[in-house]
């Protein structure tokens, strides 16, 4: 089920595929991911129960990154807020060159996940 709902929060491009998995939202877990053809290995450093949790990538096409999911609870509703701090490879010149790119499919994959995880938890 957790490698269902990995995959369904992703957008359908580029394909997202789960190679391996452990542990679940822990400190400590990791999961491994073939975006496209790309490898990606996160492991999660950080966990609040009902607050938040922090996944960085160990390995993958981000010089780095790392991505807060936290969760407020604002009386019988929750706001979830994701913060990603990254850097891609190649320095100061490449980054002020692609991270236009680079933010505006952030943000059209956080508006998929989070319209997919508000229809998933008002139907629970």
């Amino acid at each position: 089920m957790r490698h269902y709902a990995l995959t369904l929060l992703m957008p359908p491009f580029p394909p997202v595929r789960i190679v391996s998995r452990s542990g679940g939202i822990e400190a400590g877990s990791s999961v491994e991911l073939r975006i496209g053809p790309l490898p990606w290995i996160a492991q999660h450093s950080a966990y609040e129960p009902n607050h938040l949790f922090v996944d960085q990538q160990i390995r993958g096409p981000f010089a780095r990154w790392i991505h807060r999911h936290q969760f407020e609870d604002l009386g019988g509703k929750t706001r979830l807020t994701d913060r990603v701090e990254y850097r891609l490879p190649g320095g100061a010149f490449v980054n002020a060159a692609l991270g236009w790119l680079v933010n505006l499919a952030l943000h059209q994959t956080f508006r998929h996940r989070h319209k997919v995880t508000k229809h998933l938890c008002e139907k629970a």
